[in-house]
Formats: C-alpha cells, sequence, structure tokens
C-alpha cells in the first residue's frame, strides 16, 4: 500500500470536516483506509461496487446538484471502462469532479494486462475542461488536491504505488508548473511520476560518464508547463521523454508541441509501446517497456552519439 492512498485517506477525513459539499465514491476498494471518512460521515460515503460506470453516473448526479463527488477506484476500470460516462456526463454537460485512480500502468504488475492501464491519461487529456495529476510523492498529491478539489474542472489523479522517493521542496510544488530537478547542459530529460527515480539514477550515471543530463519534471500533465520546457531544451538542444504512458499520446507528445518551430534539436520517446502480458514484479515490467535506469542511460548515450532528429523506442 503507498503512502499516497494513505494520505489520500487522511485528505478525505480532513477535507470532509471542512467541506460538507464533499461526497467519497468508491468501486469496491480501500475501505479500511477510508474507514474514519465513512464512520464519520455516513451520509456522504457511497460503495457502487464492481460497476464503474454507474459510479460515473451517480457521482455526475452529485455534481449537478451542487456536490463535489470523489470518484475512487482502479485507473482502467476507472478511466478506460467508464470514458463514455465521463465524456458525457461531465465533460459534454460542463461539470466539475474529481477521479482518483490507483494501479495506474502496470502498477499491478502481478494481475496481468486486465488491471494495466496506460491510455488514461491519454483520454483525460482529450477532455477540454479536464485537469491531469500525476503524483509521484504523497506531498504532491496533497498540495494538487486541496488547490484543486473545489475547482469547476475535472480532476484526474493518478496515483503511483510506487513513490519516487526523491525530495522536493514544497514551494516548487505549483499546480501546471513543471519542477526542475537538477541542472544540466547536454541533455534533457523530461518525465512525470514514479519513473523519476530511473531518471534521477540514470542522470547520477550519466553524470559520471562525463553528460551532464537536466531532469524536468512535470507532475501536471495538464495543463503542460511548455514555458519551462521549451527553455531547458533551447537550452540543451537533445531531450528524452520517459513516461510510464502510451506511446501514442503522452508526454512525448505534449513535448513536440511545446517545441513547434524550433530547429537543430534530437529527440527520443521512452514509453509503452505494447501490452506487457508478462507477470511480475514491478521493476520487472519497468525493464520489459525499456523504462529501466540501465535504458534510460543507454538511451542517452545513444541519442547524443547518434543526433539524428525525433524518434520513437
Amino acid at each position: 500500500m503507498s503512502n499516497l492512498r494513505s494520505t489520500c485517506a487522511n485528505l478525505m477525513v480532513d477535507i470532509g470536516k471542512q467541506d460538507e459539499k464533499i461526497v467519497v465514491i468508491v468501486g469496491d476498494i480501500s475501505h479500511g483506509l477510508l474507514k474514519d471518512f465513512r464512520e464519520n460521515n455516513p451520509d456522504r460515503y457511497f460503495n457502487i461496487g464492481i460497476c464503474e460506470p454507474a459510479t460515473v453516473n451517480i457521482a455526475a448526479g452529485l455534481s449537478r446538484v451542487g456536490l463535489i463527488p470523489i470518484v475512487h477506484t482502479i485507473a482502467p476500470f476507472l478511466i478506460e471502462r467508464s470514458f463514455e460516462q465521463i465524456k458525457l456526463d461531465f465533460g459534454y454537460q460542463g461539470l466539475p469532479g474529481n477521479f482518483i485512480s490507483v494501479g495506474s500502468s502496470f502498477d499491478y504488475s502481478k494481475l496481468g494486462c486486465s488491471h494495466h492501464s496506460y491510455a488514461d491519461v491519454s483520454l483525460m487529456a482529450h477532455l477540454p475542461n479536464s485537469q491531469i495529476f500525476l503524483p509521484g510523492s504523497a506531498l504532491e498529491f496533497e498540495i494538487f488536491f486541496r488547490e484543486s478539489y473545489k475547482s469547476r474542472n475535472i480532476n484526474y489523479f493518478r496515483l503511483t504505488e510506487n513513490p519516487h522517493g526523491i525530495e522536493i521542496h514544497q514551494k516548487d510544488i505549483v499546480v501546471g508548473k513543471a519542477i526542475t530537478i537538477r541542472e544540466g547542459s547536454d541533455l534533457t530529460i523530461l518525465t512525470t511520476g514514479s519513473v523519476l527515480r530511473n531518471c534521477y539514477e540514470a542522470a547520477e550515471i550519466l553524470d559520471q560518464n562525463g553528460i551532464s543530463s537536466e531532469i524536468i519534471y512535470l507532475p501536471t500533465f495538464k495543463p503542460f508547463d511548455a514555458t519551462e520546457v521549451r527553455k531547458s531544451i533551447l537550452k540543451t538542444k537533445k531531450f528524452i521523454t520517459v513516461e510510464e504512458l502510451s506511446a501514442q499520446d503522452g508526454l512525448f507528445n505534449s513535448v513536440l508541441r511545446s517545441i513547434i518551430g524550433l530547429g537543430g534539436i534530437v529527440g527520443k520517446q521512452m514509453a509503452i509501446f505494447k501490452f506487457l502480458r508478462t507477470y511480475g514484479s514491478y521493476s520487472d515490467l519497468q525493464d520489459e517497456a525499456g523504462l529501466s535506469m540501465n535504458h534510460i542511460v543507454q538511451n542517452a548515450k545513444a541519442l547524443l552519439r547518434e543526433e539524428v532528429g525525433l524518434s520513437g523506442d
């Protein structure tokens, strides 16, 4: 159980005392963690069970009458299975709401593809009034949630089971802002979520090999901080994106939109390019997806050696 989920449960209790409009709706998960909120607010906690589209329908109704729904369950079921309801009931109707997922990407590495989710961020990004957060630490999640949960947006918080463990100062965690984890001059590594840990360790190895890497961390996926991304890439002229998202429409694509019109830039995408059918540990699947620390080091060295334009993995 990650500390992000514990933080989420504690936040619900704290905010629930201050704001009587919040209603927590779950899809048959986290009952133990949310016990205190449920006991303190029995009329504001609902377990709808394993029928996620209906859960979204109910949440939209609550939003329509002025309440603040917080929907919580596993990413592939909350977003991919229920996207039609999110699109129509929240997006089309212009209603605000909060969606908190766990088990994204391949966090549930031993449960197989049914419990993987690679396209959730891409789907939610298509909603015009959405905000998307991929916090890699409990502090990031708490700051983003407190600032955003009452907004008029559709807020998606993608909680990881594998926090990155990199220290980030509270003042640097701002909605919509990129964070410079370390400065460098030869290469920009752009990343989001828990895979920041691998990027940081890779940058340390590269530094020992005489390659100065700048790490730009984007825990807010949308709105996207194109200004900071562009600034860093203009400095290094070379970049790699590292993301536990689908290669079809993730971080790499957002970066490309940020640098349209710039010349002399070379870049490489490291993302999820295939279904991961293997069962194993989280690190096993990171390795299979080509997102391990060693893969980042190898790709960085190859990029600096080749410098031949923009490419996928």
